[in-house]
């Protein structure tokens, strides 16, 4: 990533958790979106759009991942905001992402948004159903890539999720 902003999360004796996505989407958001200031309704848009794909992409790092660090690098050029979260994840936690990215990466992401929300519906139950990033491609232009390579521990694998979405100033 070409001049990307890079920040950690450990393991510790706090623990990853949820609230720990929030926070550090928010900072992330806040610090991309300030070239934004001088349209608070710019500044707004890009600050919720930043925060929710930021937000969305930690919550799975954390929610899937095997014990370890995260590792967050955000960049943004004009027009477009960049990230890569990378964690590692065990070898059957990676399969069944692999199967879920083969579901629902095929056909129109709008379209498929709608068929998982009617499916997910008819049974809550089921977990991993990919709704937030349909969301993110559908709602919000995301761009989105993975690499799934051998961690260094063998028996991990280390996912990288690359994501990018516009963020365009329209007002002055």
């Amino acid at each position: 990533m070409e001049s990307a902003s890079r920040v950690r999360l450990y393991d510790g004796p706090l623990d990853l958790s949820w609230r720990h996505c929030a926070t550090t989407a928010d900072f992330i958001a806040d610090l991309f979106a300030l070239r934004f200031q001088s349209s608070r309704n710019d500044y707004r848009e890009a600050r919720h759009s930043i925060g929710y794909l930021v937000n969305e992409l930690i919550e799975n790092a954390v929610k899937f991942r095997a014990p370890g660090e995260i590792v967050i690098e955000a960049s943004m050029d004009s027009g477009c905001f960049k990230i890569k979260v990378s964690n590692d994840v065990d070898g059957e936690t990676a399969s069944g992402f692999q199967n879920l990215l083969a579901t629902i990466t095929v056909g129109d992401p709008s379209d498929l948004l709608i068929e998982r929300i009617e499916a997910n519906a008819a049974n809550p139950d089921v977990g991993g159903s990919g709704l937030g990033l349909l969301t993110l491609m559908s709602d919000y232009g995301a761009r989105l890539a993975w690499i799934f390579s051998p961690a260094d521990q063998s028996d991990r694998i280390c996912v990288e999720t690359y994501a990018s979405i516009p963020i365009s100033q329209t007002h002055n």
